[in-house]
C-alpha cells in the first residue's frame, strides 16, 4: 500500500502517546508500520535523495509538528510524551489531525508563519494542496526534481543547436571530467576528424593509459538503430578493441540497447538525455545560482560534563 502522507500520522502518534509514558520514535515507527501492514520494502522505500526512508522521514515531522503545537513535548532527543493539551485534544475525539486543526494554537501559527519567511524576511505563499501533504525534506526534494528536468532539456537544447566543432570539444571535455584521458592535449587529438571505420577517435580510460577506449560521437536527432551500433562494434573488433562508448543527441532504440547488453567488446550508450544528464552533475556548462544547506541540530554539543 502507498506510505501515508505524514499528515495521516499525527494521530496515531497522539494516540500513541495517550498512556502519559514516554516513547522512542523508533517505537512509534514500529507501532505504526504493524498498524498498517506495511511491507519491508515499502518501509524501506527511499526519498529521492537516497538519504532518508519515506516512511521514517513521514512519522518524525508528525511529531514535530505535533510538537509545534504543544501537544507533545521531547523530553530527550527522538522520544516524546503527551502533554496536558494534548490529552485535551484526544478527548474531543477528533476524526484526524492535520494542519488545519494544528492552526487553532498559537504557538503553532507562529511556528508556521517562520517558517514560511526568506532569509529576507519576506513571505512565502505555498499553494496549500502541495506543500501539506508532503514533509518539508520532500517539497524540498521534488522543487529540486522539477528543476533539474528542465535544466536538463535546456542542456540538451543548447548542444543539438551547437555545431559540430563544439560538440567534439564538449565531448573532450565531458571525458575529462569523468577521469579519462592523460592530458586535454591527448584528449583533443583524439577525438574528432573524418574518423576511421566508424572510430571517432580513442582516449586513454585511466593516466596510466594502460588501456584505451573508442569512441563514436555523432550528433544525431532521431533514433540510433541496431544497424550503427553494428557498425561501430565492427570497427571496434578490427582494432581489437575491448572498450568503446558511443555518444548522440539523439536516444537508441531498445534493439540497440538489448544488442550491446550481451556482446563483446563492452560498449557504453549515451544517449541526449544522459549527455545533459552528466554535464550537469559534473558541472559543464552549467554554473551554481544558489545554495541551500539543510542543517540538523549537532546533540553531542549540548551535552554538558
Amino acid at each position: 500500500m502507498p506510505i501515508p502522507e505524514f499528515q495521516a500520522f499525527m494521530l496515531p502518534v497522539l494516540r500513541l502517546a495517550q498512556d502519559n509514558q514516554e516513547h522512542s520514535l523508533a517505537d512509534a515507527r514500529e507501532v505504526l508500520a504493524q498498524q498498517l501492514n506495511l511491507t519491508s520494502e515499502e518501509r524501506n522505500e527511499l526519498l529521492p535523495s537516497g538519504r532518508q526512508r519515506r516512511f521514517d522521514n513521514r512519522v518524525a515531522w508528525a511529531k514535530v509538528y505535533l510538537e509545534q503545537a504543544g501537544l507533545i513535548e521531547s523530553p530527550r532527543r527522538a522520544h516524546f510524551v503527551i502533554t496536558q493539551r494534548g490529552q485535551k485534544l484526544l478527548a474531543e475525539h477528533p476524526p484526524r489531525i492535520d494542519i488545519s486543526l494544528l492552526e487553532r494554537y498559537e504557538e503553532f501559527q507562529e511556528f508556521r508563519t517562520t517558517s514560511r519567511k526568506t532569509e529576507g524576511g519576506k513571505q512565502l505563499v505555498l499553494a496549500p494542496v502541495e506543500t501539506q501533504n508532503v514533509t518539508p525534506e520532500e517539497l524540498l526534494e521534488q522543487s529540486y526534481q522539477s528543476i533539474r528536468v528542465e535544466l536538463i532539456s535546456d542542456i540538451l537544447s543548447r548542444v543539438k543547436s551547437s555545431s559540430p566543432d563544439f560538440f567534439e570539444s564538449l565531448v573532450v571535455e565531458l571525458l575529462l571530467k569523468m577521469g579519462y584521458g592523460r592530458s586535454r592535449a591527448e584528449a583533443g587529438r583524439a577525438i574528432g576528424g573524418s574518423g576511421d571505420e566508424g572510430i571517432d577517435g580513442i582516449i586513454s580510460e585511466d593516466r596510466l593509459g594502460l588501456d584505451t577506449i573508442y569512441i563514436q560521437a555523432k550528433k544525431w536527432e532521431g533514433t540510433v538503430g541496431r544497424p550503427e551500433i553494428q557498425k561501430f562494434v565492427g570497427a571496434l573488433h578490427g582494432k581489437r578493441a575491448r572498450k568503446g562508448v558511443f555518444i548522440t543527441t539523439g536516444t537508441f532504440s531498445m534493439e540497440a540497447r538489448g544488442y550491446v547488453s550481451h556482446i563483446d567488446p563492452r560498449v557504453v550508450l549515451i544517449d541526449g538525455r544522459e549527455l545533459a544528464e552528466y554535464m550537469l552533475d559534473l558541472n559543464l556548462g552549467v554554473t551554481t545560482k544558489t545554495v541551500y544547506e539543510i542543517k540538523r541540530v549537532d546533540s553531542d554539543y549540548f551535552i554538558e560534563e
